[in-house]
Order: C-alpha cells, then structure tokens, then sequence
C-alpha cells in the first residue's frame, strides 16, 4: 500500500458499515487509500458481513482497486483505489444484503471520472430494516442527485425481502462534470400524502390492513391521503407500507417493513412514526437524506446548506469521515436527534 495512507476506526461515531462505504467513495475520489480498523465494532455481529464486503469488491472493480482483509468477520480493511472506468457491473451479494447500498458507494466515482454512462445490476434485498428501500432510492435519492445534476436512471426488476434476498435493481449512472450546490431551507405545509401499501406470498387482507391504518394515521393528523394496493412477486414472503409527500421540494419517502409475527398495523406504524415526525418539525430534508447529500455536496464548488428533521449520529458519522478526506469546511448548527441546517462552504 502506498505511503500516507489515512487511518480510520469502525467503532468511532455511528460504529456501523457506514464509515466503510463512504471511505470507499471518498478514497477513490481522491484517489489516497486508507486502514479501517474495528470494522462495525458497535453491531452485534461485528466486521464485514457478505453486503458489506460486496461494497469492497464492487468498489475494486469499478476503480481497479487493491486491498486487503476482505473476508466476512474481517476487522480490519486495507484499500488503495485505481483509475475508475465505466462499463457495465454486475454484483450479486449472494443474502438479503441491501443492493441500494452497494449502489450508493460506487455511484459518485462513476457519475465524477468517467465520461460515458455505466450499468450497474445488483441482486440481494430491495427492502431490508436500516437501509435504503429501492423505492426510496427511486422517489426520493434520485431526485436530489437530479437537482445536483448527477443522473441516475433506476429500475426494480423484482423485489428481494430477508431472509432469502433475490432481488434485483437496474441503474444507468451517467457522466456529471460539475456537481451543483443545494440550498433548501424551508418546506411548506404538508397536507395531503401519497404511498402505498404491498404485500407478496400474503393474503390480499394484509395489504389493506396496512393501508388502513395508513390512512387512519394519517387522517388523525390531519393529513389526506391516498394509498393503494400493490400485489407484488417475490422468493419470499413480504410486506412494505409506504408514505410520500409530494408537496415536498423533493418527496421523501417513509416506509416499513413486515417480518414474522409482526402485526400488519405494526408495519403501517413504522412508516406513520416517521412521516408524521418529520411533517411536524417542517424542514424540507428528511434524515436519511441528510448523511447521503453530504458527499456528493462536498465535491461541489459551490456552497450549500440544507435543514434537516433530525441532525442523526449517521449524518455527523459521516461528516467525520469526509473531513479525514477532504479539506472542506462543514458545520451543522443542531444537536443530534433535533433538527438542525447542514453548511458545506464553498471550495476555495
């Protein structure tokens, strides 16, 4: 490995994948490797799990990179990136392992080095708990990275619950030769909502139990909405409720999941819990969104600054990880779990 290598630790921060994944974009946008120690120390199975080390290949292979440690239950990672190249990918994670992260630790270096498109398919889980759903990759991610000027192009061909994965989602990740600042301060009034309520391998009568409660949720808060059935095809048994507001800048997305034993109002909850917090602190980016605009903003020349629902350990996790890459100034003006404005300051 080449000399002034920067050195991370896993157990710092958050303690999950999320400082391997985002360390795997910044070094191959810099092109300067890193040690990763105490990998996800702080998760009740600590070190790589087969999603993350699908992270580490596909991040190789875009970036004809080297490294070392990349085994499941490794601690310990050693990454040197190469020149990144476009082309067409395919990674299968081999679980249920969440295919939207592996897309979004290697689509920057695709969208920012290269000058034609690439196409990247991933089979896994499409919708799995503490991770990106592939619907809010289409709704929400995808429209932010579209006001930044990066455009992604997304498709499910089928969807992928745990514990038996087999989904599979599309993306065309074409080239951006200038990433645009965001400033997006203030949110209107949100009084009417959209989402839907799918089931699969389940009676029809789950769906509409969601869905109920869904609107039933909704409505008590004041909120109109509209939430139909989806029937969906799938290896294994699965449920999804999901809430939009599209009279947001840009929709979030708000989505629970069924699991065994799991009552089907449980799963509408899930969904209603968030998208009533976040329509009630009336900020226009929700927390997911937060951490993952961070990066892409940081290669900006421009300056930026958003307000989020909620300032998360995952956000101010990831501002730690970007600064040991990039000399960029960012500062955030609330506490953890309130809502607070992210700053990037314009490069110099």
């Amino acid at each position: 490995m080449n000399d002034g290598m920067i050195e991370l630790d896993g157990s710092e921060g958050e303690g999950g994948g999320q400082i391997l994944r985002s360390a795997l974009t910044l070094s191959i946008l810099t092109g300067r490797p890193f040690k990763l120690i105490n990998i996800r120390a702080n998760r009740s199975k600590p070190g790589l799990q087969p999603q993350h080390l699908m992270c580490v290949r596909a991040a190789s292979t875009i970036s004809n990179g080297n490294y070392k440690g990349g085994s499941v239950g490794s601690a310990v990672l050693y990454f040197e990136p190469g020149a990144v190249k476009s082309g067409k990918y395919t990674f299968s994670i081999g679980t249920a392992g969440a295919t939207s992260l592996v897309l979004q630790t290697i689509y920057l270096p695709l969208a920012l080095r290269c000058d034609q498109p690439s196409e990247i398919i991933i089979t896994g889980g499409t919708h799995n708990q503490h991770a990106p759903c592939y619907h809010f990759l289409e709704t929400t991610w995808a429209a932010y990275m579209g006001r930044l000027g990066i455009s992604i192009e997304l498709e499910m061909i089928r969807p992928g619950f745990y514990p038996r994965g087999g989904g599979e989602i599309r993306a065309i990740v074409h080239p951006c030769s200038r990433v645009n600042g965001l400033t997006l301060t203030s949110c209107p009034e949100l009084t009417t909502a959209g989402g839907f309520s799918a089931y699969a391998g389940l009676p029809e009568s789950v769906g509409r139990r969601q869905a109920r409660r869904l609107s039933m949720r909704l409505k008590s808060q004041g909120v109109e909405s509209h939430i139909p059935l989806e029937e969906w095809e799938a290896a294994n048994p699965g449920t999804v409720a999901a809430i939009i507001f599209r009279q947001a800048p840009v929709p979030p997305f708000f989505f629970g999941l069924g699991e065994r034993g799991k009552p089907a109002e449980a799963v509408a909850d899930d969904a209603a819990d968030e998208a009533i917090a976040f329509r009630d602190a009336k900020c226009p980016v929700d927390p997911h969104s937060a951490d993952q605009l961070l990066l892409p903003l940081v290669f900006s020349p421009d300056a930026s600054a958003y307000r989020t629902s909620e300032v998360t350990r995952h956000l101010t996790t990831n501002i730690e990880t970007v600064r040991k890459f990039v000399d960029r100034m960012i500062e955030v003006d609330g506490e953890e779990r309130d809502h607070g404005t992210v700053q990037v300051a314009a490069r110099l």
